[in-house]
């Protein structure tokens, strides 16, 4: 048993390599890898009773099957992405950067939180750090640097939010993976959430672009779009408010309130900004440019789907499964913090399920928090999105800043302190989960 799930688990491996190898994408590869570890199993294990083709009990079906499980995380996900996209094409985001400068352009503490806070939002809303830095990211980089912040720290500033924006709650898709594939409920992680993404956030922009010299009003309004006439802040802020007031009704009157979904609250919340809006939105046209935009990201998890479920029929999952909940809590404690941004960068949030699940249980088996735990873990996560072979939102801020610097030499090499700080705290909260527990409200 021990050899088949071995054997399973290096035919996945050296497939993604392979695949890899041959450049195709990460998704592709992932499927590659999938297919390899379910047909050799299928072959290897006879009396499994599984067949390629049988309809009842095929292969072919537990593939499918698994591309099924992260569906409505695939429709928050789009749903959220569109929302925020409508925003920006209505002019609301540059409204609200243009009104930051203005305002607060002379208190430069106040200017940098504010940013901060637009940084966090879009993420937030999305789960996802790129679509930060492609809604937001290019407006608060003009911003920074009319703030005397050099391209090698502005571009790092601006992946450290979005990536603590893709954890900040209500949606971090890490931690909703996760606590599905161990049947937690995605209950109670907006505190702990909120202080380590918040103070990641906050701490990577302040070391970043603290210093320097107030923003410079004329250039930054230079460079800034100009939002369409009849804009306002009413217009703005409702369908915010509207998006708000559905999520809180869910809480404050759970058994009166209609249960409708993340997906919907969002798709009635982007009739709210296409009804707020000062011009008229090509609605279709931002729709399916949203979605071809993100079919990488959906790829993915639609793969892992598929994946989990292939390693799960094999006894891949429950071998990972062992050799994680039988090491120390010293040895994670030591190791997670690189362990954890080091397997993101390579599988993406294919590493949620896959590690998350195991440790858990883990964690749940030696009395600690699992919720304070998980969010921990879910912080750490997308620190490894700048690192290869994926680097989806780390390449992101490069391209869409123009970051003509070396990509290892200058601009991961800056976002090492803030990185330093953010494993920290996680390491902290993961130590010390049972004391924290009072934030899992």
């Amino acid at each position: 048993m021990f050899a088949h799930a071995y054997t399973i688990l290096a035919a996945v491996v050296v497939v993604f390599l392979l695949a890899k190898t041959l450049r195709l994408s990460t998704e592709l590869s992932m499927l590659a890898s999938t297919v390899a570890g379910g047909v050799w199993h299928v072959f290897a294990w006879p009396g499994s009773g599984l067949r390629i083709f049988v309809p009842d009990n095929s292969l072919l079906r537990h593939i499918v099957e698994g591309m099924f499980t992260y569906f409505d995380v695939c429709l928050i996900f789009i749903s959220a992405t569109f929302f925020m996209t409508l925003v920006k094409e209505s002019g609301g985001v540059a409204f609200i950067v243009r009104r930051i400068v203005k305002t607060f352009r002379t208190r430069r503490v106040v200017c940098l939180l504010l940013l901060t806070l637009v940084m966090l939002i879009p993420g937030a809303l999305t789960g996802s750090g790129a679509t930060a830095v492609l809604t937001v990211g290019a407006l608060v980089g003009t911003v920074l640097s009319a703030m005397g912040v050099d391209d090698t720290r502005r571009t790092a500033a601006i992946f450290m939010t979005a990536a603590m924006s893709a954890a900040a709650p209500p949606i971090n898709l890490w931690a909703m993976m996760a606590a599905a594939g161990a049947n937690l409920p995605y209950v109670g992680f907006n505190g702990p959430l909120v202080v380590l993404s918040v103070a990641g956030a906050v701490f990577s922009m302040f070391w970043l672009a603290g210093g320097g010299k107030t923003a410079d009003e004329e250039e930054a309004m230079k460079n800034l779009p100009m939002p369409p006439e009849g804009i306002n802040g009413i217009r703005v802020a409702a369908p915010f408010v509207f998006l708000a007031a559905l999520l809180l009704a869910g809480r404050v009157w759970p058994f009166d309130f209609p249960v409708i979904g993340l997906p919907m609250i969002f798709a009635l919340s982007s009739l709210v900004v296409i009804l707020c809006s000062g011009v008229r939105l090509k609605v279709w046209e931002i729709l399916t440019r949203t979605v071809r935009n993100l079919l990488p990201l959906v790829g993915i998890m639609v793969v892992v789907g598929a994946l989990i479920q292939i390693l799960a029929l094999s006894g891949v999952r429950g071998l990972i499964s062992l050799k994680v909940v039988i090491l120390p809590l010293s040895t994670l404690f030591a190791t997670l913090f690189v362990i954890l941004p080091v397997s993101e960068g390579i599988l993406q949030y294919a590493v949620a399920p896959l590690l998350g699940v195991p440790l858990i249980m883990l964690f749940n088996m030696k009395g600690m928090d699992a919720i304070v735990a998980l969010s921990a873990m879910s912080v750490l996560w997308p620190l490894g999105d700048c690192l290869p072979p994926t680097a989806v939102v780390g390449r992101a801020a490069v391209m869409e800043l123009d970051f003509r610097g070396r990509y290892f030499g200058d601009f991961v090499k800056a976002c090492l302190v803030p990185m330093a700080f953010v494993a920290l705290c996680c390491t902290l909260f993961l130590i010390y989960s049972k004391q924290l527990s009072f934030l899992a409200f």
